[in-house]
């Protein structure tokens, strides 16, 4: 009996797997820090916003997310014409590969870079090459020397998931230097929040100065919008007319585009979450280190602590041991990572609660 047949390379495709969700039991109070949500939630105003437009769900949202794009520009100092929104960066970042990438093209992502990229490569076709990390940050060399005649588009996470290490901006325009013209160079700054280094740029002046660069962002990080999937990507006004052709007319929500637009305008919600990161990541980072354990410095809202390999105090052993005190972190097989664990930043009493429980396995309680 004949079925339908997905097309080629699709079963090639691993499926995403997110962080997984925590089990409540009765009794126990369980933290869930695998999939680097603000502490926070959302502005109070952004919350306000969302339901403010309850009363009229019946109709459809503004087809180009007018009201955002313009709130955007406003934050940014960009031209609300050359940006666009999309549900979450991760439907922008498939709208790139879909009109960028085709059949025998090829595209550059790095070892540990985000799992997003080589699905969206492989599902129209193309091919996800990947270019070596030089201690779990990109290598620009690396790329560049990756690059072949097929190559249409690179993916850089800046900062990057699950390594929370960043590129500074000028070797970003060594990048985008050595790259052909005809080359899309995607700069994904989903974390870019949350950094404060004086030789960071989340990639703004190079799409303004380039034709052959963007930028996507998201609502989901800083701002605690994950659950209304809000992202969006700013680029040359040749890009943003292509993209816009086969991007989905509704494709934001109305609830979502009001939401953004308070929690964007809120700066002194995302200062206290930016502030409140940085304090615990450097405590974090501090008091697992002196547990005998390494954590890779990171500049985003979760710290990435490796584990040995014997018996009884690998990565595994430790994932089991605090989910069973209600602390759930990321594991990152899927990220070629299987020695360590993802830990987003959460409330004091959860991080805390992680070094505790984290002090007592590697004590062998």
């Amino acid at each position: 009996m004949s079925r339908p047949v997905p097309n080629p390379g699709i079963l090639d495709i691993a499926p995403y797997t997110p962080g997984k969700s925590p089990v409540a039991e009765p009794g126990r109070k369980v933290f869930k820090l695998s999939a680097n949500e603000t502490p926070f939630g959302p502005s109070p105003k952004a919350i306000e916003a969302f339901k403010r437009v309850a009363d009229h769900l019946e109709d459809y949202p503004e087809g180009t997310s007018r009201v955002l794009r313009e709130a955007i520009g406003r934050s940014f100092g960009l031209d609300p014409n050359r940006i666009i929104c999309g549900a979450g960066s991760d439907e922008i970042l498939n709208l790139l590969a879909h009109t960028y990438l085709s059949h025998g093209d090829e595209a550059i992502s790095t070892t540990h870079g985000f799992l997003v990229y080589p699905i969206a490569t492989m599902a129209v076709g193309a091919k996800n090459v990947v270019a070596a990390e030089k201690n779990l940050t990109c290598d620009v060399d690396a790329i560049l020397k990756a690059v072949t005649r097929k190559t249409k588009l690179v993916w850089l996470a800046n900062p990057n998931n699950p390594t929370g290490t960043y590129v500074p901006f000028d070797e970003i325009k060594r990048l985008r230097a050595g790259l052909p013209s005809h080359v899309l160079l995607v700069l994904d700054a989903a974390y870019c929040d949350y950094v404060s280094r004086n030789d960071y740029e989340m990639g703004i002046e190079l799409v303004a100065t380039t034709e052959n660069t963007v930028v996507t962002h998201t609502f989901s990080k800083i701002h605690g919008l994950a659950a209304l999937r809000i992202g969006w990507m700013f680029g040359p006004e040749h890009i943003i007319d292509a993209v816009n052709r086969i991007r989905g007319p509704f494709n934001v929500s109305t609830p979502a585009m009001y939401a953004a637009v308070a929690a964007i305008e809120d700066t002194a919600h995302q200062a206290m979450s930016k502030q409140f990161t940085e304090t615990w990541r450097n405590w974090l980072a501090e008091e697992i280190t002196k547990l005998g354990l390494k954590v890779t410095p990171s500049v985003a809202n979760f710290v990435l602590i490796h584990f040995p390999t014997e018996k009884g105090k690998t990565a595994d052993d430790a994932d089991a041991f605090l989910t069973k005190r209600g602390l759930v972190l990321r594991a990152l097989k899927n990220y070629g990572l299987p020695h360590s664990l993802r830990m987003t930043i959460g409330t004091e009493e959860a991080n805390r609660l992680v070094v505790d429980g984290l002090r007592d396995f590697m004590a062998g309680k």
